[in-house]
């Protein structure tokens, strides 16, 4: 066998987030791509199939992407890498309880590795889930772990989950720093509660023959519609998730939310949004070419010059 050290995703290394580090996290947090795999000591038959599961991954085709993987997993049943991708290629195909398995095999593999945790806790979210239905089966008692999931929380705007984690955690210059910038976020999403609860009792007063149902999804709009032209996009991320609350099958909450994350340069969670966007898309075609541009400013901000392209071939001129 040969020895043979891999990088790609730009070879920088996995990222651990710690208490020494906690100060970077906001540069390196939407950076990926900086994160490094590698493979050591493995047969030309194992680097091949993996590989090429990578080609296939970059063209989206997920059920080749995963057989291959399953492959290579038969060659080594431990291996780590292989188990977090295949958690990835899961969720791409919505088998999320197939996710889970393999995500929770990544994380315990190790439980320090911040993107291993973060792919767990969004496929959890997507079958609408948390970690606390599946804590006995992670490594709770682990430092690091604790914090990055504390963090996870915090850089998708789950506030009140970060304060959670935090308790559980001894007091440090890393609970410290978190803790300030949490009442931050808090304090803005209290901020725009209330400004939005005052439109919404005004717009219910001026629209009273109209049901529930709609003066809320158009009231919804009409505030977001504000926030879109004052290019207040903390406050829209915070509305439209809001709204998503609400409303989850309303394809246009996920686009405005994707616009958000966007501008706040948080690039994987707005593709994260907008590709779950197109499940509910039906025929319009304006809004859905919003959506694929959205994607390809997305992509190509996280250098995935693929991706990008897949999608701007999709917009249709005219519309």
């Amino acid at each position: 066998m040969k020895k043979i050290v891999i990088y790609f995703y730009s070879c920088l290394g996995f990222l651990i987030i710690s208490s020494a580090s906690f100060a970077q996290e906001n540069n390196t947090i939407d950076k990926e791509d900086n994160v490094a795999l590698f493979l050591d000591e493995y047969s030309d038959t194992f680097q091949e199939k993996f590989f090429e599961a990578l080609k296939q991954k970059s063209i989206e085709n997920h059920d080749k992407t995963i057989n291959l993987l399953l492959e290579c997993k038969k060659i080594d049943k431990s291996n780590k890498v292989i188990d977090y991708e295949l958690a990835k290629a899961y969720k791409e195909t919505k088998q999320y309880d197939l996710a889970e398995i393999y995500a929770i095999n990544a994380v315990n593999s190790e439980p320090e590795n911040y993107w291993y945790l973060y792919t767990l806790v969004s496929i959890l979210s997507s079958k609408r889930s948390g970690i606390s239905t599946i804590k006995d089966f992670l490594p709770e008692n682990n430092l690091i772990y604790n914090q990055n999931l504390a963090l996870i929380y915090y850089n998708t705007n789950n506030y009140l989950a970060s304060i959670n984690v935090l308790n559980t955690i001894e007091k440090s210059k890393f609970t410290d720093n978190l803790n300030t910038k949490l009442k931050i976020g808090l304090k803005q999403a209290e901020e725009n509660t209330n400004s939005f609860s005052f439109s919404t009792a005004t717009n219910n007063r001026n629209n009273s023959s109209e049901s529930h149902e709609n003066a809320t999804i158009e009231t919804y709009k009409n505030r977001i519609i504000g926030l879109l032209r004052s290019k207040s996009y903390i406050q829209l991320d915070n509305l439209s998730k809001e709204a998503l609350e609400n409303y989850p099958a309303q394809p246009y909450f996920y686009y405005v939310r994707g616009v958000a994350l966007n501008h706040k340069k948080k690039h994987r969670e707005a593709i994260q949004v907008l590709e779950e966007s197109l499940d509910y898309m039906l025929d319009d075609i304006k809004l859905s070419n919003k959506i694929y541009q959205e994607l390809v400013d997305a992509y190509t901000a996280i250098y995935n010059t693929v991706k990008a392209s897949i999608y701007k071939r999709k917009i249709k001129p005219g519309f």
